[in-house]
């Protein structure tokens, strides 16, 4: 199962999501708060991938984003938030 995980952003808002057999089967959005910011306020993974990793894909990805364009992340997001909270390694980009 291919998970590669995709970036869009439209002037301020953007979405991480993963596309499996065409279809968008997870996705998270954020928005830009400033130059020096984003914000993931929601986080969605179809019910038939719970439990795969897909949400924590995601995350992952959203934090070399952030360290790749020097951004902080406020996770609001409750799952985004959960990720962080157990992940040490990514306290950098809070």
């Amino acid at each position: 199962m291919e998970t590669e995980v995709k970036l869009e952003i439209n002037n301020d808002k953007g979405l991480f999501y993963i596309e499996i057999d065409n279809k968008i089967e997870a996705k998270m959005t954020f928005v830009f708060a400033g130059s020096d910011k984003i914000i993931i306020d929601h986080t969605e993974v179809n019910k038939a991938y719970n439990g795969k990793g897909l949400g924590k894909k995601m995350v992952q990805k959203a934090v070399e984003f952030a360290r790749e364009k020097k951004l902080k992340i406020i996770p609001l997001c409750p799952f985004a938030k959960r990720v962080f909270d157990k992940t040490p390694e990514f306290k950098d980009v809070l």
